[in-house]
């Protein structure tokens, strides 16, 4: 499979499309249309700004520039209280550009080191919160910096991934600098020695909420004596004293929730702690091995107390935290979300709960662990789902993403767990994720859009999303200037166009356009979303209505840019691969010309055949081949180097798979359609290679190596070449026991050409350089070959039909020959005059034999219906064949099939209009 994953159309009226990143007002007028003239800067200010809070930071910014009035309330403090950079390179410039707006920032969200280090130049000395991801080159120093600037910090939390350069030092310097701390979560620190926590103790009255999340080493004693805490986390982390925590923890007075997720902790120390501890409520206990495989820990109900866990049914634990749950827990969360009755306490648990399931679920999606499909069916999937609709935006990302990431079971061969889709699908998944994705906030858009991506790669789903409006989002949101939203939203429009029946619609929603801009609004520094893009146009490029409006969109283009000027191997190859099946529609649109025509297109495939990276060598020799179907481009290729660099391919790929040696040989069997390609293919070492090729297990590469050679053939010394170098028993091979009849047909073809007397008059005169050293015997191999060639025709000969054939000339008669000597796939191949000229010769050829092969060949390149066929008519007419025809009907030395045979094609050239008279 290939890789691979705007707002809701309104069906009131006209269609509407709304993007997502452009909220519109839409009015529905009844009646007659009205003209009426608005003037937006005359709305009251109260309304501009509750218009601006609805608009991400771009769009508020691109409103603000448009009038004076709107440019101060676009600077309201009001709008600017929370500010999330992560999609956004921020640099001490950028941040010192929005100073002015952050007087009164409270929430800040960053990525990244570099972000981390701009934070001061932002000036928001009222900061509360600020969260940050991507943080492992943060060091003690930057963190330091950061907290002593921002006393008022309420809440701190950087991870999920770890912060390998933060250390206790750097947790001391926030309790010191951060009094009025609630809320501590740090992921992937090494060691959190008893000093720091000690120092928090002191310090931080305040602390309810700690969090240290996969770290190699914790001070238990030390913890247990932050009196305070009543959230804690401890997932993943190892190395934990449990004996001591059992012993220690219980006596936290104020602990209510603990979080042992991802640990070895043991049965022994869960039954203490929820037996002894007076004040808490919840402790998770997901996906801890050592507890899991206790098969004599039966969980017993302790009162007001719940063990969330694999073996325990997670949402009906949670709804005896509410005081109504007639709903058995289906959808607790939401249940909570909706109830009259608000509690301060439980609201803190279940805010707690929530955080600490949605990070816990993505670890272990993320760790593609073995045997945990019936959790993730039976309670996993349901749970993040649920968790979706929090009202905390970053536990929603997490979920978003957790969709996206259990569902794949294999990344490399982009693989996903049908039934773990599906079950995502029938519990409502894909309204929820579009519902997000059509949210103002990017940072959601980003992670909805990766989950429908993801879970399109199945086509039930991809079908569920596509009647639900997702390809209008999706293609709305790859138009976002966003790159982190455009990437996963040409992510979802690539797998969504595998389907045959979504690339209609794709193109439609404006698919085409977006995708197209894309490539080049991110032509440098964006290799996810060029890659996403490329591949999406790859796949839409084969069909061949929507492969036109790539070229029109400036799709020819934008894919030979990147195929000169992109380093990165999965741009390179979908790109190739998209100029391929731009190129593959050669009958029915101009693509191929216009692919060889652009500038720098030809050299750059031919470079591409030399990388490193079997993928693109791959899709560029497919390239090639399709757009060597061009004369013009043909030439053009070999021009460019193409047939030193294909002979070097096909050199090289002995070893490689399939698919790259039918490629490397079909590319060469195209250009050799040239008989000067032919000869410099021969001269460049091409022969040996599609020798070994022809000798592959793999019927595909049958056909393309026995085409090359047989276009390499009709050349006396490239003939010559073939049978020094032991070419005639792999062809021998091909022509009696390959099961393309394809490769079997050109291997006979390719047999006829070499034997036919023109190589034995090449030879007499002199051979080539490389026979010198060489004893042939021309008439061992002439025999061996006219043996196999003689038995192929007969394949096709049923001696009773032919009988019939003879003794009458009735059309029904002819057309039972002809329906069983039919090979399908003949009708498509176009063969010169001089190569229809030869055919036709060789009916005169004493050997009967090869009067049979020649009049079996010109009846499959006439056969009424064959692409190719009134073309081959019109040659055979120039050629004077109907004299032949009627001699090789009528000898009567001639073999019956030659003789059924051409009165076939006389038949054929009769339908075809061309006159066969003398």
């Amino acid at each position: 499979m290939s890789r691979r994953v705007r707002r809701k159309v309104a069906r009131k009226g006209k269609e509407k499309v709304v993007l997502p990143c452009y909220p519109e007002i839409e009015e529905e007028v009844s009646g007659s249309v009205q003209n009426w003239i608005v003037d937006w800067t005359s709305l009251p200010d109260d309304t501009v700004i509750q218009l601006f809070s609805c608009l991400n930071y771009r769009d508020r910014a691109s409103l603000s520039s448009t009038c004076k009035t709107w440019r101060v309330l676009g600077i309201s403090p009001c709008l600017w209280t929370s500010l999330d950079l992560r999609a956004h390179k921020c640099n001490d410039a950028m941040a010192a550009s929005l100073a002015a707006r952050c007087v009164n920032l409270q929430k800040l969200r960053f990525r990244g080191a570099e972000s981390a280090d701009a934070i001061l130049h932002l000036q928001a000395r009222n900061l509360r919160e600020i969260s940050g991801d991507y943080c492992r080159k943060i060091t003690d120093a930057t963190l330091s910096v950061i907290v002593a600037r921002h006393e008022a910090l309420e809440s701190l939390q950087l991870g999920p991934d770890f912060c390998e350069r933060i250390s206790s030092d750097a947790i001391k310097a926030i309790a010191i600098c951060c009094p009025k701390l609630k809320k501590l979560r740090l992921s992937g620190i090494r060691d959190v020695h008893a000093d720091a926590i000690i120092a928090l103790t002191k310090h931080c009255q305040n602390l309810t909420d700690i969090g240290f999340i996969d770290c190699l080493n914790i001070d238990e004693m030390a913890l247990g004596n932050v009196l305070s805490v009543r959230f804690l986390s401890v997932a993943g982390t190892s190395n934990m004293k449990w004996g001591v925590v059992s012993h220690l923890w219980h006596k936290l007075p104020n602990l209510t929730g603990l979080d042992v997720s991802r640990t070895d902790i043991g049965s022994a120390a869960v039954s203490r702690l929820l037996s002894s501890s007076q004040s808490l409520k919840v402790l998770c206990a997901l996906n801890c091995p050592v507890l899991e495989e206790d098969t004599n820990f039966a969980p017993r109900k302790y009162k007001n107390k719940l063990l969330l866990a694999r073996f325990t049914e997670i949402m009906k634990e949670i709804a005896f935290l509410l005081v109504d749950i007639t709903k058995k827990g289906k959808n607790v969360f939401l249940d909570w979300r909706n109830s009259k009755n608000k509690d301060k306490n439980l609201d803190d648990i279940m805010t707690w709960i929530e955080w600490i399931l949605s990070h816990t679920l993505l670890r272990i999606a993320e760790s593609n662990q073995q045997g945990l499909d019936v959790f993730w069916l039976k309670q996993g999937a349901s749970l993040l789902l649920n968790l979706m609709q929090s009202s905390q935006e970053d536990v929603q990302e997490r979920a978003a993403t957790g969709l996206a990431t259990f569902v794949v079971i294999d990344d490399e061969n982009a693989s996903i767990d049908c039934g773990r889709a599906e079950a995502v699908m029938r519990d409502g998944g894909i309204c929820l994720l579009l519902n997000l994705a059509k949210s103002w906030r990017e940072g959601l858009q980003s992670e909805a859009a990766k989950a429908i991506a993801n879970l399109s790669v199945n086509a039930n789903v991809a079908k569920a999303v596509a009647e639900e409006g997702g390809i209008n989002i999706l293609a709305g949101l790859a138009r976002s200037m966003n790159r982190l939203v455009a990437e996963e939203a040409a992510g979802g429009l690539w797998n969504l166009s595998v389907g045959e029946e979504h690339k209609g619609a794709i193109a439609e929603a404006g698919g085409v356009k977006a995708l197209v801009d894309l490539i080049f609004k991110w032509s440098s520094g964006g290799d996810g979303v060029l890659e996403r893009a490329a591949g999406a146009l790859a796949n839409l490029a084969a069909d061949d209505k929507c492969s036109t409006e790539v070229a029109v969109a400036g799709g020819v283009q934008a894919l030979v840019m990147l195929a000169r000027n992109c380093k990165f191997e999965g741009v390179q190859e979908q790109a190739a691969r998209a100029l391929a099946n731009l190129a593959a529609h050669g009958d029915s649109n101009s693509n191929n010309a216009a692919v060889g025509q652009e500038a720098g297109a030809l050299e750059a495939l031919v470079q591409l055949t030399q990388s490193p990276h079997e993928g693109v060598r791959q899709e560029a020799a497919g390239a090639l081949w399709n757009l060597s179907f061009d004369d013009r481009n043909r030439e053009a290729i070999a021009a460019a180097g193409g047939v030193e660099a294909l002979v070097a391919l096909a050199q090289g790929c002995s070893n490689a798979s399939p698919g790259l040696q039918e490629r490397a040989a079909g590319a060469l069997w195209g250009l050799s359609v040239s008989e000067a390609n032919s000869i410099a293919i021969g001269r460049e070492g091409g022969v040996v290679p599609l020798i070994a090729l022809a000798r592959s297990e793999a019927a595909d590469v049958h056909e393309t190596a026995a085409g090359a050679l047989w276009n390499l053939a009709f050349n006396p010394g490239n003939a010559l070449r073939i049978v020094e170098e032991g070419g005639v028993p792999a062809l021998v091979n091909l022509c009696s026991s390959s099961v393309s009849k394809m490769a079997r047909f050109m291997a006979a073809l390719a047999l006829a050409y070499m034997f036919d007397g023109r190589m034995d008059e090449f030879a007499l005169i002199g051979t080539s350089s490389e026979s010198i050293s060489k004893s042939v015997s021309l008439d061992g191999s002439r025999r061996m070959a006219l043996k196999h060639i003689e038995a192929f025709v007969l394949t096709f000969s049923d001696q009773q039909t032919f009988s019939a054939a003879a003794a009458s000339s009735a059309p029904a008669a002819l057309a039972q020959v002809t329906e069983g000597a039919r090979i399908q796939e003949a009708g498509h191949l176009r063969c010169s005059g001089a190569e229809i000229g030869r055919f036709v010769t060789m009916l005169r050829n004493p050997s009967s034999v090869l009067k049979a092969c020649a009049a079996f060949a010109l009846l499959q390149f006439t056969i009424p219906g064959g692409r190719h066929a009134m073309h081959h008519a019109s040659l055979m007419q120039n050629a004077g064949a109907a004299r032949v025809l009627r001699a090789a009907a009528a000898a009567a030395t001639a073999p019956l099939e030659a003789k059924i045979f051409a009165r076939i094609v006389l038949r054929n050239l009769e339908h075809h209009h061309i006159e066969p008279s003398l």
